[in-house]
């Protein structure tokens, strides 16, 4: 069976996008290795998530919160390497998930952790990205400086659906749904060769797949890459992931 690792900031990266994969991974037999920045601790998804973003409404649905707290009791969940102790040899495959709260940055930013994340794209396992993960493989470089995704086909949170979550709840919340001035999707786009390489995938207001049901789930699949918009295709990213390793 397969080792795959998830990278996670210390806080706030989003519930779904890790418990629905750590279940469906673990449950087929395969190792789920978390890592952090320093690999001191659990970490913590981001809670608003598990109590509801606004009016008990935009969190977590209530399967993906019990896998979150089957997941924090998980010794690997609880015991995380860090990011700079990571040797890609080491691993057979790696999923980047997503989050949109301040704390994600610390994850979207680091260059230690860009320049893993190119590593182990160079050694052709397979990748999976949700969401905002797919910042990650944006700004991982490649040795002629272009990003990892250049020649790739990829999708991510779109626009519309950041622009509408910050546009419900700004009045209360600021910018907790605009974790950057520029849009993930923008930041994707400029990553690719081509623009159609990126594909948005058709729109959805708020419907999610389940484990039963993935009408209204979207991937886009690339070789051994993988990609995802949101919580809500979760479930099918993560059998798509599957079926590459």
């Amino acid at each position: 069976m397969a080792e795959v690792l998830i990278p996670l900031p210390d806080k706030d990266f989003d519930v779904t996008e890790v418990a629905v994969p750590w279940r469906l991974l673990t449950s087929a037999g395969h190792h789920v290795i978390f890592a952090t920045e320093k690999g001191t601790g659990a970490p913590v998804a981001d809670p608003l998530l598990l109590t509801g973003v606004i009016f008990g409404q935009l969190g977590a649905e209530k399967e993906a919160k019990a896998f979150y707290r089957e997941m924090c009791e998980d010794r690997a969940f609880n015991n995380p390497l860090s990011w700079s102790s990571l040797n890609v040899d080491n691993f057979d495959a790696l999923i980047l998930p997503g989050g949109h709260a301040p704390g994600m940055r610390q994850y979207l930013d680091n260059s230690s952790l860009h320049k893993f994340v190119s590593d182990f794209w160079a050694t052709n396992r397979p990748v999976g990205a949700i969401c905002h993960g797919v910042v990650v493989l944006a700004r991982a470089k490649s040795g002629d400086g272009k990003s990892i995704l250049h020649g790739k086909k990829t999708t991510c949170l779109p626009k519309y659906m950041e622009r509408l979550a910050y546009c419900l709840t700004f009045w209360k919340l600021g910018n907790y749904y605009r974790t950057y001035p520029a849009y993930v999707e923008a930041e994707v786009r400029d990553a690719l060769s081509s623009p159609g390489d990126f594909v948005r995938g058709p729109i959805n207001l708020g419907k999610r797949g389940t484990s039963a049901d993935h009408k209204a789930a979207f991937v886009v699949e690339d070789g051994r890459y993988v990609s995802a918009r949101w919580p809500g295709d979760a479930y099918l990213f993560t059998e798509r992931f599957m079926s590459l390793l």
